[in-house]
């Protein structure tokens, strides 16, 4: 299986960012990413991008899982995926 994980920007609305992997793409709440921040804060962009590159392998994981059906491991579980048109 493949680690290849693009970021693709944030999507402000949601408080996510968007991911592609090799299997598909989804939105990364924000909230996953919360480690240390203070109560109501959000990740720097920088934070943002490390964090995903530090969990690429479990992102794909459940990026492929959601394509197939299935529901993704937590915390992972909270990821949605994006339908490609």
């Amino acid at each position: 299986m493949s680690t290849r994980v693009q970021v693709r920007g944030r999507d402000v609305a949601r408080e996510a960012y968007r991911i592609e992997t090799d299997a598909g793409a989804a939105f990364v709440p924000e909230c996953l990413m919360a480690g240390g921040l203070r109560p109501g804060g959000r990740p720097s962009h920088q934070d943002a991008y490390e964090w995903i590159a530090a969990h690429r392998a479990g992102l794909a994981r459940a990026v492929e899982r959601l394509t197939r059906g299935d529901a993704p491991r937590p915390p992972y579980d909270i990821l949605t995926l994006i339908e490609v048109r």
